[in-house]
């Protein structure tokens, strides 16, 4: 359909009568047809990427369940409930848009999810990027729109003038040279009228907020700088080394069974640490039984007996008719024929070597497939061969768009052929001049000698190997069409076997996966309880599986593609709670196992974690006792190693920036205590990570490099430079409390 009729139709609707009086206007309208066809909901995600670059943070936030009327809200920013009848409306009108575009009703779930996620990051930005913008004093003017859209437009303004199939800037837009020609951009902008304006406002709109986020956050970066002193510091823990031994009694050297802590022990140190159990975002977890579709024998007995069917149907077939029949007859309608040789042959039959063409071989259960193959045709080729050509091909070497017909191409080789037999034109100036083959262009065309090994497409090394010293043919493949001359051929030959292939899958019947879900049902059914759940599946000795940490957000599980109804349910279920989904290949019944809300998590919930923390603690006091009371009066680590029964250790030209020390790990607090020890001095006995330690620092060698404090000072900035966007928008984010049940509506 023509695109002014498409305007008309669109306008029509909308009673709205589009003006289309001069040519210039006709042009623009057709520009603005491709670009409206290309971009859609991507045009506000292009002209956001920056903001929504540094909002990604923001968006991963988990929540915890409805306050309220669900009906009324998916969630909330700042308090401020996002209400869901108008979110929805800002959904549909998107996809309307999509809908338009594609010129299709149907919309596919990761679309849709898209959107979704779009209209989120519009609500993010309003309410928690925007109004820093005010708070800090940022202005961004319509010059300053002006100069980046119209006088000189930046790349991402091009980007979209620019179509996607060719990679070039529409041809009204362009200037000689193919970029983008300003003086034509604002004439087509000074003509705009209704739609060419919403889309050029919508233009401006995107590069007036990338334009606010980019002095935004170079404020933020401007803001940070590393000190002299910060500098040397710095250095000195990049470049001075620490010499120290240690003695440690390592906690793992106690079996945790050994240690008792009672109730009201687990009670104390989840009192004087909660701060440790504070949950960051809201998840949850499921404990899961899977009961997996599967082939019954009665299945597979079925599959074979159409396998064999096949199998003698294709035995009446001729060479011709042998991909239309494959393709009825294999998986998802795929056709495979390959040549083959003695070394790298499938089919298990070793008859097939001496089988003449036309002989059927098969069916056989080869595990996913019942498998039939075919020789169609026994071929002597050489060892190997060497060949030149030039490629006459179909899409632009630089740009991979199309760049002539198949049969343009072909009349073009098969005329530089009558040329080259006739001598009126060689081949290397052919190869120079109007071969598209790059990759040989520079040895005249000639790739060298290759056996049927080599990567080439199977038209192009056939030409070779089954082709005759001084033979000159156009041979089409997949990139165009080939002119070829055969240099030279081995005096070598071998037999190759071009095998054709039916598959068919092994794969569960309808019956079968009712069947099944019917002993899912029954199981979810008697067991609907987390109790009863939890019984069942020790009874019957079910594997349980684990899906943890689960957000409101994720649409997919661990080996549970497409869990979007499941994660949905967890978030609207209680805990013990039990329901059963259905998969492709599975039928799973699931538990919620565990709800942890975003704050502080309750003891019960983590009451398996304190405990074993507590029985660290519990070791790090008696650890601590026994040092003291065995060693205390000591300042020899090798004296103090002895009177525990332990081993001293030595840690030498330790980086002090490290974080590891050999043989033990990470142990910050070991390392911390080393570093703030003066030399010579000896530690008291600490608990660490890993144990409880006491520690001597031998010497620290400073390093004798020239520090550049500038350098340094640099470094230390673009380190934190690249951490400042996210750090504060992660800020952000806590002070918005954001609650995100978009999802939901999913």
């Amino acid at each position: 359909m023509p695109v002014i009729k498409i305007l008309n139709e669109m306008s029509k609707e909308k009673n709205i009568q589009p003006q289309v009086e001069a040519t210039n206007k006709k042009e623009s309208i057709s520009v603005l047809e491709k670009i409206r066809r290309r971009t859609g909901l991507l045009v506000g995600i292009v002209g956001l990427a920056l903001v929504i670059f540094i909002l990604e943070s923001l968006l991963g936030s988990g929540a915890s369940i409805f306050g309220g009327n669900e009906q009324s809200s998916i969630g909330s920013i700042h308090g401020k409930n996002i209400d869901r009848n108008e979110f929805l409306t800002k959904v549909e009108n998107q996809l309307n848009i999509i809908r338009q575009q594609k010129q299709t009703n149907d919309i596919d779930d990761a679309t849709r999810g898209q959107v979704l996620d779009y209209v989120w990051q519009q609500y993010v930005s309003d309410l928690v990027i925007k109004p820093q913008y005010d708070k800090v004093g940022i202005t961004v003017g319509e010059d300053e729109v002006y100069e980046r859209v119209v006088a000189h437009p930046v790349p991402s303004v091009a980007q979209r003038l620019t179509d996607q199939k060719t990679g070039k800037v529409y041809e009204q837009l362009a200037g000689p040279d193919g970029s983008l020609d300003p003086a034509k951009f604002r004439a087509f902008v000074q003509n705009a009228t209704g739609d060419q304006e919403m889309f050029i406002k919508q233009m401006e709109d995107d590069i007036k907020n990338m334009r606010y986020a980019e002095k935004y956050a170079t404020l933020i970066r401007k803001g940070l700088y590393a000190t002299t002193v910060e500098a040397k510091e710095s250095f000195k823990a990049q470049q001075n080394k620490i010499n120290f031994s240690y003695v440690i009694k390592r906690f793992d050297s106690v079996s945790d069974s050994t240690v008792k802590v009672t109730d009201s022990d687990i009670q104390k140190f989840y009192s004087d640490n909660s701060y440790l159990f504070t949950n960051s975002e809201t998840s949850r977890k499921i404990e899961y039984v899977s009961f997996d579709v599967l082939p019954s024998p009665s299945d597979v007995e079925a599959i074979g007996k159409d396998a064999q069917r096949a199998a003698d149907e294709f035995k009446g077939k001729s060479v011709r008719e042998d991909s239309a029949f494959i393709a009825q007859e294999s998986e998802n309608g795929a056709i495979n024929i390959q040549d083959m040789n003695k070394k790298n042959m499938i089919v298990r039959d070793s008859a097939i070597f001496t089988a003449a063409a036309g002989t059927v071989f098969g069916p056989y259960n080869e595990g996913a497939y019942f498998k039939v193959y075919k020789l169609q045709a026994v071929n002597s080729i050489a060892d190997s061969a060497r060949v030149r050509h030039i490629l006459i091909g179909i899409n632009d070497p630089q740009t991979q768009q199309p760049k002539r017909s198949p049969e343009q191409a072909k009349k073009m080789a098969d005329s530089l052929l009558v040329l080259i037999k006739a001598k009126q034109v060689t081949f290397d100036t052919l190869v120079k001049t109007i071969s598209e083959d790059g990759g040989s262009k520079t040895n005249g065309g000639d790739y060298g000698w290759f056996d049927e090994n080599k990567g080439f497409v199977e038209p192009f090394k056939n030409a070779g190997l089954m082709g005759t010293k001084g033979n000159i043919s156009v041979v089409p493949t997949q990139f165009g069409f080939h002119i070829i001359e055969v240099l030279d051929v081995s005096k070598g030959r071998h037999n190759t076997y071009k095998v054709a292939q039916i598959f068919k899958l092994i794969a569960p019947s309808d019956e079968t996966n009712q069947t099944i879900f019917g002993t899912a049902s029954q199981f979810a059914g008697e067991n609907n309880t987390g109790e009863l759940f939890d019984k069942a599946v020790d009874a019957k000795k079910l594997t349980k599986r684990i899906g943890d940490n689960i957000k409101e957000s994720d649409r997919q599980l661990p080996g549970l593609d497409g869990a979007k109804e499941l994660i949905k349910w967890v978030y609207t279920a209680k805990k013990g709670d039990v329901n059963i989904f259905t998969f492709t290949d599975k039928h799973v019944v699931a538990k919620v196992a565990g709800i942890k809300n975003k704050g502080i998590l309750p003891l019960e919930d983590v009451k398996d974690e304190v405990r074993v923390l507590a029985i660290k603690d519990k070791k790090a006091q008696t650890f601590l006792a026994e040092f003291n009371s065995k060693a205390g009066g000591s300042k020899n680590v090798e004296e103090i190693a002895t009177k525990l029964g332990l081993e001293a250790k030595k840690q030498e030209n330790l980086p002090l920036s490290s974080h590891n020390v050999e043989g033990l790990g990470h142990d910050d607090i070991l390392m911390g205590t080393a570093i703030g020890t003066k030399a010579g001095a000896t530690s008291k006995a600490i608990a660490g990570d890993n144990g409880v330690f006491v520690l001597n620092v031998s010497s620290i060698e400073e390093s004798k490099s020239p520090i550049d404090i500038k350098m340094q000072q640099m470094q230390l900035d673009q380190a934190t430079g690249g951490r400042a966007d996210y750090e504060v928008f992660n800020a952000l984010k806590e002070i918005a409390n954001i609650e995100d049940h978009k999802s939901r509506v999913d």
